[in-house]
């Protein structure tokens, strides 16, 4: 099972290949985990597409069609890490999105537990003055 992490969603995926820094999924699983679909005109997200370089398809594209999630990310110069038996994946964003979203001074959106295990979103509270008190032993 891989784990896979970005700012918007967690995935767990049962059929995935790990080989050297490569994160090989299906194309669906890929779609699933990152948004990010192969067409004709390459890599696309919405309306965004991106090429693929001559002689770059192989490294990006396997003969079944799974997608390297990993060497896509690195091509899209967006930062990505991995634990050290590759079962878990974070795929960041790249510093020009984590830059506009410091500009539009909009906190995102995520859920935690109170003291009774009840759920709360920050999206609940949205128009209304919150608090957000954090602590790291690090």
């Amino acid at each position: 099972m891989i784990t896979v992490m970005t700012d918007e969603t967690t995935v767990e995926i049962a059929k995935a290949r790990t080989a050297d820094d490569g994160l090989w999924l299906s194309s669906d699983d890929a779609a699933r985990a990152t948004g990010w679909t192969v067409k004709p005109e390459g890599f696309c997200k919405g309306e965004i597409c991106v090429p693929v370089p001559p002689g770059r398809a192989p490294s990006l594209v396997g003969a079944q069609g799974e997608i390297n999630v990993a060497a896509l990310w690195r091509h899209l110069d967006m930062p990505l890490a991995h634990d050290e038996a590759r079962e878990t994946w974070v795929l960041g964003t790249s510093a020009a999105e984590r830059a506009e979203r410091l500009r539009s001074l909009a906190a995102p959106d995520f859920a935690l537990p109170d003291l009774a295990g009840t759920s709360h979103t920050l999206a609940a509270h949205r128009g209304k003055k919150v608090l957000l008190v954090s602590w790291a032993s690090w």
